[in-house]
């Protein structure tokens, strides 16, 4: 018998269902009252009047006045929010700021609005509740939940409360989920990663865990020590355990180790939360991409990627968007983001309704001798080379070799397997096969002779993690980037390589 919960999951998942068909259905309409409400609520703000919103009508206006900005561009703002000034890029103060590193600049303060936070959450639900509307089930719900975050302990910075978005969303999980929830908040609040993966370990090994979330490297971790500890696959500890929800990094490269870490398939929904939004989640299981989120205070445009370091690049709004076309995503939200690139690269899979999937980073591609190879390429490598064999990948990442001591330049692929192939270099052949087949510019370099095939240095078992742990981004949101265009993280890796 299903639990009153679960019963009452399915009529609820229906009618978000059909909330979430309406905007979908009607993507420009959504749009455009989209951006008119945030041109309206943030005209009286010091950004709305430095860039005269009152008299922006239309978006060719906005265009004109608002140019695009990275963090940096729009940090003399950001800097007045923080110092606890009102109404400067939103009405009023943020509530929050998602504290994240990575800029030239040291952290950067991303601010989160009441008007803005409950479209994190709300992505979220409805992301299991479409899963429940498509599939029928929803037993899940009656069992145990965990979702693998950063620490919910919030600092105080000028009246706004500062801390990393998924300890910021921890605060926000429902009622009626908090009986469910792993695990306890006391390990929750562990700050060390390793610390804290072991002390989820021992609060979850006897519990009936059904939904298991978070970034698959991660998520990997937490499953290999449950393994080392029980001696079983994952699905034989877990045995209601069917769902495996994930965001941030592309599944596919992972899908072979957990499948073999669980010991049998388990649907999977995709999400796309980053501190800046909550842009898409998969809304279908049998249907590439992941839904866009197109009535959640949030304006999208897009700058093709080979055209963005261009002087004056063309942005289009999704009316004009092509399938299959590598753009920049770019958004104004009622967080107080305006024209804001947030740095990944977006493909369209549909825009009927409007889909996508990440495609890297705009700062994540190789192009050091004019080839363009961007995350999506590499993955879809690896992932045609390995299909239909017992190669298991934990980890890599891609760098090119400018100057080798032998022989022409090539690409260094960085590769930690689970389960090593016998013969490495038919491995790179297919590898580089596959990367021929995709990237034109790549095809052309190697028949010029202006590189030669790519090569695999095998990383020691736990490499990237040891690396990882050595610039101090063990666990949370962190994740390796797919590829670079210098040797930066090359060089660090070197003492993980394997000796050939």
């Amino acid at each position: 018998m299903p639990s009153i919960k679960a019963a009452l999951a399915k009529p609820f998942a229906k009618r978000i269902y059909k909330k979430v068909q309406k905007w979908a259905n009607n993507p420009i309409q959504t749009q455009d009252k989209v951006f008119k409400d945030l041109i309206s609520q943030a005209s009286s703000t010091t950004f709305g009047i430095d860039h005269d919103f009152i008299s922006i009508n239309n978006y060719q206006d906005f265009v004109k006045r608002v140019p695009i900005r990275d963090y940096e561009d729009l940090k003399p703002y950001v800097d007045k929010v923080v110092a606890g000034q009102e109404n400067i890029l939103w009405p009023g103060k943020p509530l929050y700021f998602a504290k994240t590193s990575g800029t030239t600049s040291g952290a950067k303060y991303i601010p989160l609005t009441k008007d803005s936070m409950p479209n994190h959450v709300n992505a979220a639900r409805n992301a299991i509740l479409l899963y429940i509307h498509e599939t029928g089930n929803a037993k899940f719900v009656d069992g145990k939940m965990i979702f693998l975050q950063g620490s919910p302990v919030l600092k105080e910075q000028n009246g706004i409360q500062l801390g990393r978005l998924s300890g910021i969303v921890a605060h926000f999980v429902p009622k009626y989920l908090q009986k469910n929830r792993m695990p306890s908040w006391e390990t929750n609040c562990i700050e060390d990663w390793e610390t804290k993966v072991e002390a989820i370990v021992e609060e979850t090994v006897n519990q009936d865990m059904s939904i298991i979330s978070g970034i698959p490297s991660w998520v990997q971790m937490y499953f290999e020590k449950l393994q080392q500890k029980t001696g079983k696959k994952v699905g034989d500890i877990f045995k209601n355990f069917n769902l495996f929800i994930f965001g941030g990094v592309n599944y596919e490269p992972y899908r072979a180790k957990f499948e073999n870490l669980i010991g049998r398939k388990v649907d999977s929904i995709e999400l796309y939360p980053a501190s800046e939004g909550f842009f898409a989640f998969q809304d279908k299981q049998n249907v590439k991409g992941m839904l866009l989120q197109l009535d959640s205070g949030m304006f999208y445009e897009f700058v093709k990627a080979d055209q963005f370091f261009d002087n004056n690049p063309k942005r289009i709004t999704i009316k004009d968007v092509e399938v299959g076309v590598n753009y920049v995503m770019i958004i104004s939200t009622n967080a107080g983001l305006w024209a804001y690139n947030i740095g990944d690269t977006i493909m369209f899979t549909d825009t009927k309704p409007y889909r996508v999937i990440v495609s890297g980073r705009i700062k994540h591609f190789i192009s050091a001798f004019g080839e363009h190879v961007i995350g999506k390429e590499v993955e879809q490598a690896m992932k045609e080379a390995t299909q239909g064999t017992d190669i298991r990948i934990n980890e890599f990442t891609v760098a090119p070799q400018i100057n080798p001591e032998v022989g022409l330049p090539y690409h260094e692929w960085f590769v930690e397997f689970e389960n090593a192939p016998k013969d490495i270099s038919a491995l790179a052949k297919k590898i580089d096969a596959s990367l021929q087949k995709q990237n034109s510019y790549y095809l052309d370099l190697i028949e010029g002779k202006v590189l030669q095939p790519l090569k695999i240095s095998k990383v020691n078992k736990n490499g990237f993690q040891n690396y990882m742990k050595s610039i101090g981004k063990l666990g949370g949101q962190n994740k390796i980037p797919r590829l670079a265009n210098d040797r930066k993280i090359a060089d660090a890796l070197k003492p993980h390589i394997l000796a050939k």
